[in-house]
């Protein structure tokens, strides 16, 4: 599937996909990737690896570019505002969460929100989640989950560290299972279940 990569920071998840793709251990192609902040060190990157990089501010001005390029799916890879697909993309957003939905999740848990949460709670596992997205935070159907161990000692900064690393191996899985069963599978699991 052509894929378009929405960012707003480093870009270390787009480091990832390009590590994969470029190893045969994750499907698809970047057809071009799009930061919502101007001069962000993953636009330097991704044109440093070749894809079309803009900067936009807004769906409309998003979809555009998406539109262009005509991708099929679109991975939200740090990218820090709702996003609103347009209609031929409405199911085919991917977004991976820094914890085990339904915790730590919704409006107001992204980043290291989440993991001072997880540390606060004192829960003894956390993890990420790859979901679909949708209007709602978090809410979306959901691809892969791993778990990650939460230490007594550990501090958030820890935990970030660790989570990270497992959705470094979570987000490309899930990327090739919707390559294999097709985003419909996982629309109509969640319709199945709801029966």
């Amino acid at each position: 599937m052509k894929m378009a990569v929405l960012l707003s920071g480093s870009g270390r998840t787009l480091d990832n996909f390009h590590e994969r793709i470029g190893a045969g251990t994750m499907q698809g192609t970047i057809e071009v990737v799009v930061s919502n902040v101007k001069d962000v060190l993953g636009l330097k990157k991704a044109k440093d690896y070749g894809y079309p990089a803009f900067h936009a501010q807004g769906n409309g001005a998003i979809n555009k570019i998406l539109l262009d390029h005509n991708v099929e799916l679109v991975l939200l890879a740090g990218y820090l505002k709702l996003y609103t697909p347009p209609p031929s993309l409405v199911r085919n957003v991917i977004n991976i969460h820094p914890a085990l939905i339904p915790s730590f999740c919704g409006s107001g848990f992204y980043g290291m929100h989440v993991h001072r949460a997880v540390k606060a709670r004192g829960v003894r596992v956390t993890g990420c989640t790859a979901h679909f997205a949708n209007e709602v935070y978090d809410e979306g159907p959901i691809i892969v989950q791993r778990c990650v161990d939460v230490g007594d000692d550990d501090s958030p900064d820890d935990i970030a560290h660790n989570v990270f690393a497992k959705e470094c191996e979570v987000f490309p899985e899930a990327i090739n299972r919707v390559h294999e069963l097709g985003v419909d599978y996982f629309w109509g699991r969640v319709a199945r279940n709801k029966e």
